[in-house]
């Protein structure tokens, strides 16, 4: 699944993402398949995206890489004249025409009303959203209970300048929206931090929550009441760190964005999901690519990998003399 993070200072932007990809096989298996991912691409000289989800899409019938449909991307879209918002929007547009999520979320209601029928539950409803789909049913014991089910997004972060040295940072979701989050010429908007993948160690070292929280059964019944729901997200907001983003040098969005992919890294090395949840992939790993956008610089690389080959050192010394 990868982690990326986008952080926005007074002196620059930092988009920062981890190497690994992951992928179910033939039988359904969540599998690691390499940790030489590239997930973070210079579209202009001055905007850059990053990408995290899902890692492949078909093409002709054969599965390609996301990289390779971001390259496309870049030659048939004229994106030199556009905004950073106007790339967003083309990128949502293009990858919404290649990913056919809807014949996906058809199989996934089929697949979800077979399951509940083999457990011997009763569907009371299933209703098909966007994004995702929403469920009820009554258990075999007569206990009514809802669930929501979703496919694998494709979601980017695209940040850089502006011709007119602006500059805005959007998220884009496929399937889903395009969300602004960063705009130099809104104010409160200026700057932060943002972040998409497997988001649930960085939400809870800054927000001070899992993003999950959501799904523990007493607050759903806090969200039926929209008043509730609106003052319980209100007091949730007091446990996030107060962290001074717009005073941040490079060099601590730098080191902000490191510790996100690095920790998260760690943290799945040792667990295995959560408690509620267990069996998650460790989908965050490997190499960390860094780069920075400035004004005046562009986008720069502040580390990338790079291709290389193997090659055993041989110490002479060590070896035994030959007879």
């Amino acid at each position: 699944m990868s982690l990326g993070i986008n952080t926005t200072t007074a002196e620059g932007i930092v988009l920062a993402a981890d190497s690994r990809q992951s992928y179910q096989n033939q039988k359904g298996m969540s599998r690691i398949g390499s940790d030489s991912a590239s997930k973070v691409f210079k579209l202009t000289d001055k905007v850059g995206v990053i990408v995290a989800g899902l890692a492949f899409l078909p093409e002709n019938g054969v599965l390609k890489n996301i990289s390779r449909f971001i390259e496309n991307f870049k030659t048939t879209h004229e994106l030199k004249k556009m905004t950073v918002e106007e790339i967003a929007k083309n990128l949502s547009d293009y990858f919404k025409s290649r990913y056919d999520y809807k014949t996906q979320l058809t199989n996934l209601a089929t697949t979800i009303k077979n399951n509940l029928k083999a457990q011997g539950a009763e569907i009371i409803s299933l209703e098909e959203k966007e994004t995702h789909l929403e469920f009820s049913f009554k258990d075999a014991t007569k206990i009514e209970r809802k669930g929501v089910a979703g496919i694998v997004q494709l979601q980017f972060i695209v940040a850089g300048f502006n011709r007119d040295d602006s500059y805005q940072s959007a998220m884009v979701y496929v399937p889903g929206n395009v969300e602004m989050k960063r705009d130099s010429k809104k104010i409160g908007q200026e700057y932060g931090a943002g972040w998409i993948g497997q988001i649930d160690v960085v939400g809870r070292i800054v927000l001070g929550f899992d993003p999950r929280i959501g799904n523990l059964p007493i607050l759903q019944k806090i969200a039926q009441n929209e008043a509730d729901k609106k003052e319980f997200q209100n007091q949730l907001t007091g446990l996030e760190y107060s962290i001074q983003w717009g005073t941040m040098t490079l060099q601590d969005a730098i080191d902000f964005s490191l510790l996100a992919i690095e920790t998260t890294t760690v943290i799945q090395r040792f667990s295995d999901g959560i408690k509620a949840d267990p069996g998650d992939i460790p989908g965050v790993g490997g190499a960390v690519d860094i780069a920075v956008i400035t004004r005046d610089k562009g986008f720069v690389w502040i580390s990338k990998k790079k291709l290389r080959v193997r090659k055993e050192i041989i110490d002479l010394e060590s070896l035994p003399d030959v007879a």
